[in-house]
């Protein structure tokens, strides 16, 4: 079985609006076995969603479409999926008296007849009730393959997921599974590595396929198979992993490891090392990187964002006399947040983060794109400069908290410190 995915809506095409449920949709199903194919995105009009529908179902064999199904007139996907179907639209009685129910939960009971359209249902439709908001989730099936309409709020699109959509394909079909394993791979440009594991690279079964996927100066090896047993999968996957270990030891910081923020989780866990955070440019990213993870509070002790370079002397202990003479944004700057921070939360290392994100220079006329980061580890200490001018601001603050990441977990493993 292949997935398709369609988003449905004005907003995401226009930019206003960023489309996470493609993300966690792909992943969940990639957890059962459906490999996602395709992904569109169409606007809310009634021929572009039918258009969609039939372009998406000549590609797979499931197509789930978030998005359009509120109460108001510019929601036309209900009509759109009636037209492409051959169907009719009738008042569900089920439908009806959970959106009463729901209403009446929230006090808005006087809003029922306003909202009785969202009863309103494909006659063909089985219906997955939505716990968390107005508009149900409605499934077809029809020549052998099944269409699923969910409404486009995150917040109600995970729980349908999760909870209802895919215990149900779970169920109905006997799927393979998808087993994957991450290596990640430092200090090494991605045509050396290429390169440096070719043969290793040309004997893989062919059946276990390889993705390169750089992440900064990270690069991730991604090995990937699906079949019946995810046991025997997941054995013939580490068997080709560990061939890897005498070609590119030396690089990997991690063999079996995504995100930066879960591979330092582990490292932290082993070797019962606390962390704390002193940021200016990354502005409580590091703190959110470090927290996003589940336990984290077992080694994270908190973090400070001194943006204000008043509050880097109040809060961090930053001498004046270096701000003046080396201004906020400096290697001096950064080794004494650092310090400081660590002093504040008596955390074995404190990391800390000073830089212009753009597009404005700040008050010393810094370049845009300079940033300095001291990461200290008990009486260690490294500091480094990035000069990234070319990236705007989100991209700035989401690479820079990340190589910080990364910079700490090569110490800690390399035991630097």
């Amino acid at each position: 079985m292949e997935a398709v995915l369609i988003t449905i809506g004005d907003e995401i095409l226009s930019g206003n609006t960023v489309d996470t449920n493609s993300n966690f949709i792909a992943g969940e199903l990639k957890k059962i076995g459906i490999p996602v194919v395709q992904i569109f995105t169409i606007s809310d009009e009634i021929e572009s969603i039918k258009n969609g529908l039939d372009a998406a179902l000549k590609l797979g064999d499931l197509v789930i479409a978030t998005g359009g199904l509120g109460p108001t007139r510019d929601d036309k996907t209900k009509t759109a999926f009636k037209e492409f179907f051959n169907d009719e639209i009738i008042l569900d009685p089920a439908t009806f008296e959970h959106l009463r129910k729901l209403l009446e939960k929230r006090n808005r009971e006087h809003l029922l007849e306003l909202n009785k359209p969202q009863a309103e249902v494909l006659s063909k439709a089985f219906i997955f009730q939505n716990e968390n908001g107005s508009a149900p989730c409605q499934m077809i099936q029809e020549n052998g393959k099944i269409v699923i309409s969910l409404p486009g709020v995150p917040f109600e699109v995970k729980p349908l997921i999760k909870d209802k959509i895919i215990p149900f394909l779970a169920e109905k079909f006997s799927l393979n599974h998808i087993v994957t394993q991450t290596v990640s791979v430092v200090g090494i440009p991605e045509s050396l590595l290429s390169d440096q594991i070719e043969s290793w690279e040309l004997a893989l079964p062919k059946d276990i396929s390889l993705s390169y996927l750089p992440v900064g100066n990270r690069i991730k090896l991604r090995l990937t198979s699906q079949g019946k047993s995810k046991e025997e999968l997941e054995e013939r996957i580490e068997y080709e992993v560990q061939k890897l270990k005498p070609l590119i030891g030396e690089n990997v910081i991690s063999w079996n490891g995504d995100h930066i923020e879960e591979i330092l989780k582990e490292i932290l866990d082993e070797k019962k090392l606390t962390v704390s955070t002193a940021e200016s440019c990354t502005g409580g990213e590091l703190s959110r990187l470090l927290t996003s993870i589940s336990g984290s509070s077992t080694y994270f002790s908190g973090g400070i964002v001194a943006y204000d370079y008043q509050k880097k002397m109040e809060i961090l202990g930053v001498s004046k006399e270096t701000i003046k003479e080396k201004t906020a944004v400096s290697e001096e700057v950064a080794q004494e947040m650092s310090f400081g921070g660590q002093q504040l939360f008596k955390t074995n290392i404190s990391l800390s983060t000073t830089g212009v994100a753009g597009p404005n220079s700040d008050e010393f006329n810094n370049e845009v794109g300079t940033v300095f980061y001291s990461v200290r580890v008990n009486h260690f200490e490294k500091t480094s400069r990035l000069h990234l001018p070319h990236f705007e601001r989100n991209d700035f603050v989401s690479f820079v908290s990340k190589r910080v990441l990364q910079d700490l977990v090569e110490i800690l493993i390399k035991e630097h410190y």
